[in-house]
């Protein structure tokens, strides 16, 4: 709402009056009463005239001026892009491996509060804050009918300081909630949950806005929710009441013409989506959908495009609100009254309908776009995306052919570089005899499952490793064998908000799991299979229309409620699979129904990743193999031997649109939510959380009081800004797409690491270290697992005798030239006060909103990163947390320059610290000459300025909360 100040609102005449059909009336800030002044808010895309209102609601005079507000409102669909928005959002959504360190940053400012005799509860969120916790299930046991009650079990276990935790922030804060483990995935009850489609405080309306900590919030972009994913530290800073602040964007126009073929899912158009997308460049660009065909789209297919924005590199993919939005919210439960505002609001501001669709408010035309891309919905067939990336959308006729063309290309052509000759080679792996070991009540280790603790992997969120506890699939009969080759399927995991939160594909998927039971057809046991939904309506609604035993039989139990495999959390395979992999260096596939498949994200062994809709992981675990075209080939062998093809199992579309009733059955989604409050579960109800408006900060190796307000005055040095970096060393010379993850790994630490030393100088045994995801909370492990993915490769290193490049977090020490861990050396760099910097190339910190990768940075005394490029919200985390980042003019890199990572680097900013100014660099080599360049400061707008200047935006907006 808008600040009560006695500042005169300079478009005070906008504030209007709407009606509703039942009578009743409500205030808004109206942007029709502003067109009339600036006229050209009616050429907006509908996406920025909901920025626009917020700009305009929050116009106080002091960090939204009037000229936001006429700068936005006068937006040119083609010009440069300077000017900054303060965008102040309605809420904030947060999932537990991002929260639990946003809520020891709030907890430690409170802490730093009293410290300085202030009322802590001056550090209050000034708008709702909902975590959702589904980022701890792991997939210990599955194929079995109580997997899910064994996983929680686990998954309580492990997390329990964690889980103490929020329940005090539960008491501390509140606007802080939590949505239990169990309850589903964040963006998919966000949708069906959260969401409230417009708000009701101090009288006045506005629509629903917000900011997550995870990538793919932009699946509420598909209910017409502006929304993006960002950092940790900028949602703190958005939940505190600040804006966000981004530079203007382009806009995007994204039409759809025509229908979706019979047999074409929303996952075979969402790849198609993202690969144009990736063609055409889009990132930091809006994309809004607009058209005949985009209309046709059902509001679960609309997100599941959105779901992939981060995937397609766009900062939203923006589907505007209509009929369709409005059913949806009646199916999902909300009540009429929001409803009837919901549409009233939208109405009166001229917004409602997709434009250039029959019945919208915005006729074809009327909207001025940076860039129209049109696909024909016709054109789009079945396909899986993979094995690397998920812009390689290939048709799925050609998925055997293309997996054989590349398992002898070269890596460097995104191929496996293998022996084209060993591509049909079987192996025959036998499963050792192990004693029968009866499951515990609670498993402390489960037994006759998959091992607890990980490898390691590259992209994402944890998985799971061979390093503890020998495991086996609970399918199997010990002492039988069978053979694996080059593309065996060997995970098949229905998961992931993109898919599991869309009822046609879970249908789809169940329907062609009863088909393929009624005709013989059957899943090897030795395939990790495994369901979980992103919600619980899904388990309703399958067993409703009686297709859930059908998965069931197939090996698709269900496993959690959770993101699982999408994110990592697939749980190890067998010791004996695992051996037979590394020993033959075979390179074996998973298919699953998530968003992204980078190499070793979903278990470090299996090295091809095959994104696909939730039927066509059915179809190809029962094939077994990713060799096989299922266009032409029988998926297998059914009853009598008779060759079953996926023809004769896929489902019609009227099959799965006379089941769609049940997975819109507004009391079930009212019944399941309202025990978030009322039957949270046991499991949770026993956690116990501390109570009082600060937090003691027990000795814990989960959750630590963080050193980001160590020495904090509120006093902020005047001369505070662009101190020139003098005499710095290179920590790392890295190569393009270097993700978050390769920066602040989620997944296992090794015994041998230095956080694995620290948590064992701490009385912490390996098998009970957990996850760098799980120990977000503690800076101490944090810092020690900054850069130690064990997939990264430091390119100072020398290459192997094979050419090849050492992969792990290593560096070496200048001018010793000792080889050590990046964590080892930092901190004797900072102990000799020498200052370091990191060169990348491009894409650098691509992948997750992880604002440890920034966090991290910092802790290790880096004081700047040159990269040719960055990704989006790294970039702004740097500078949240006082990192220069600073990137190479075109053509330059740090491989032009030479550089081996023995040079000493000076870095000089403009004065002034201007946006996106010059700044110069100078690289002085180990033989004494030097070479000297102009690069571009990436601090982007003038608040980033402010925030880098108070030493990084948590003290900067600590102050203003203190009054300083």
């Amino acid at each position: 709402m808008a600040p009560a100040t006695t500042f005169r609102h300079p478009f005070a005449d906008t504030l209007r009056t709407f009606r509703m059909p039942s009578g009743k009336s409500g205030r808004f800030y109206s942007l029709p009463a502003l067109a009339k002044q600036l006229p050209g808010v009616r050429r907006l895309p509908v996406s920025l005239r909901i920025v626009l209102e917020s700009v305009l609601r929050h116009c106080d005079g002091e960090r939204v001026l009037s000229s936001h507000v006429t700068q936005l409102a006068n937006w040119k669909p083609r010009a440069a892009r300077t000017e900054e928005i303060p965008f102040t959002v309605a809420r904030v959504v947060l999932q537990d491996f991002t929260g639990v360190p946003l809520l020891a940053d709030l907890a430690a400012m409170r802490s730093t509060a009293a410290r300085l005799g202030h009322d802590p509860k001056k550090i209050e969120p000034l708008v709702p804050v909902d975590l959702v916790v589904d980022h701890s299930v792991m997939v210990d046991y599955y194929g079995k009918k109580n997997a899910l009650d064994l996983n929680m079990k686990l998954e309580f276990q492990r997390n329990r300081e964690r889980y103490q935790f929020m329940k005090w922030g539960m008491q501390a804060f509140d606007t802080f909630g939590v949505v239990p483990p169990g309850f589903g995935i964040v963006h998919q009850v966000n949708l069906e949950y959260l969401a409230r489609g417009v708000h009701l405080k101090g009288g006045l309306y506005y629509p629903d806005t917000l900011v997550g900590t995870d990538s793919h919030t932009t699946m509420i972009n598909g209910i017409g929710v502006v929304g993006w994913g960002v950092g940790g530290i900028e949602a703190e800073a958005a939940m505190l009441g600040q804006p966000v602040y981004l530079l203007t964007p382009d806009v995007v126009g994204f039409e759809f013409t025509g229908r979706l073929r019979e047999g074409v899912t929303a996952t075979d158009l969402v790849l198609t989506v993202t690969e144009v997308l990736r063609r055409h460049k889009v990132v930091g660009k809006f994309v809004e959908f607009f058209g005949e065909g985009t209309a046709s789209l059902s509001l679960p297919d609309r997100a599941t495009i959105g779901n992939m924005a981060p995937e397609y590199g766009a900062t939203m993919g923006f589907f505007p609100v209509d009929d369709k939005t409005l059913d949806y919210f009646r199916g999902t439960g909300r009540s009429k009254a929001e409803i009837e505002a919901f549409e009233a609001y939208f109405r009166a501001q001229g917004l409602f309908g997709v434009p250039g669709a029959a019945g919208a408010q915005i006729k074809a035309g009327e909207i001025e776009y940076s860039q129209v891309i049109t696909l024909d919905l016709g054109t789009v067939a079945p396909s899986l995306a993979g094995p690397k990336r998920p812009q390689d959308r290939i048709e799925l006729g050609r998925v055997a052919g293309q997996f054989e063309s590349l398992f002898s290309k070269p890596n460097a052509d995104n191929g496996f570089n293998q022996p084209a000759e060993l591509l049909h080679t079987r192996y025959q792996v036998r499963y050792q005899d192990h004693p029968e070991v009866k499951t515990p009540a609670d498993p402390a280790t489960p037994p006759l499952a998959a091992p607890r603790y990980v490898i390691e992997m590259v992209a994402n969120k944890p998985t799971l490793s061979s390093s503890h506890t020998r495991g086996e699939n609970p399918r199997s009969v010990p002492g039988k064998g069978f053979s694996i080759g080059h593309g065996d399927v060997l995970i098949a995991a229905i998961t992931s908000c993109t898919n599991t939160s869309n009822p046609s594909v879970l249908l789809a998927a169940g329907l062609l799991a009863k088909k393929a039971v009624e005709a013989g057809l059957k899943v090897q046991p030795h395939i990790k299979t495994s369901l979980a939904p992103g919600s619980r309506i899904v388990t309703e609604y399958l067993t409703e229309t009686g297709l859930l035993p059908y998965l069931e039989k197939l090996g698709f139990a269900l496993a959690g409620y959770g993101c699982t495999t999408c994110i990592g959390n697939a749980g190890d395979l067998a010791p004996e699979i695992n051996e037979a992999i590394t020993g033959h260096d075979l390179v074996c596939a998973a298919v699953l129904s998530g968003n992204r498949n980078f190499e070793a994200r979903i278990h470090p062994n299996l090295k091809a990743n095959f994104l696909a809709s939730p039927p066509l992981v059915v179809a190809y675990a029962i094939a077994g193999t990713v060799l096989r075209d299922l266009m032409t080939e029988p998926v297998g062998q059914g009853k009598g031997g008779k060759a079953v093809y996926l023809g004769d199992i896929w489902p019609s579309s009227d099959e799965i649109h006379a089941l769609m009733k049940h997975a819109m059955k507004g009391r079930a989604y009212r019944d399941n939510y309202a025990q978030v409050r009322t039957d949270p579960g046991k499991l949770w109800e026993r956690i116990s959380g501390a109570s009082g408006n600060t937090y003691d900060w027990p000795t814990s190796t989960y959750i630590a009081e963080p050193p980001f307000f160590d020495g904090f005055s509120l006093e902020a040095a005047a001369s505070a800004g662009p101190v020139a970096i003098r005499g710095a060393r290179v920590m790392a010379l890295f190569g393009d797409s270097i993700t978050t993850d390769h920066i602040s790994p989620a997944g296992s630490i090794k015994e041998n690491s230095p956080a694995g030393r620290w948590l064992r100088e701490h009385g912490v045994l390996p098998p009970d270290f957990n996850s760098y995801g799980s120990r977000r909370g503690n800076h101490e492990v944090m810092m020690r697992g900054t850069f130690a993915n064990v997939r990264i490769k430091n390119l100072m290193l020398p290459p192997l005798a094979d050419g090849s490049r050492e992969e792990g977090g290593m560096t070496l020490h200048q001018p010793s030239g000792d080889k050590l861990p990046i964590y080892d050396a930092a901190m004797r760099y900072q102990a000799e006060g020498v200052p370091t910097v990191i060169f990348a190339g491009e894409e650098y910190g691509t992948g997750s909103s992880r604002d440890w990768a920034a966090k991290g940075t910092q802790l290790l005394g880096i004081k700047a990163v040159i990269a040719r490029s960055f990704e989006r919200i790294h970039r702004s985390n740097l500078v949240g947390m006082g990192v220069l980042p600073l990137q190479f003019k075109p053509g330059d890199s740090w491989e032009s320059l030479g550089l081996r990572g023995d040079e000493s680097v000076e870095v000089v900013p403009h004065p002034d610290l201007m946006p996106q100014s010059d700044a110069r660099l100078v690289v002085v080599r180990a033989d004494g000459t030097s070479t000297e360049l102009t690069v571009t400061l990436r601090i982007d707008t003038p608040v980033e300025v402010s925030h880098y200047r108070a030493g990084g935006i948590l003290p900067y907006v600590l102050r203003q909360l203190l009054g300083a």
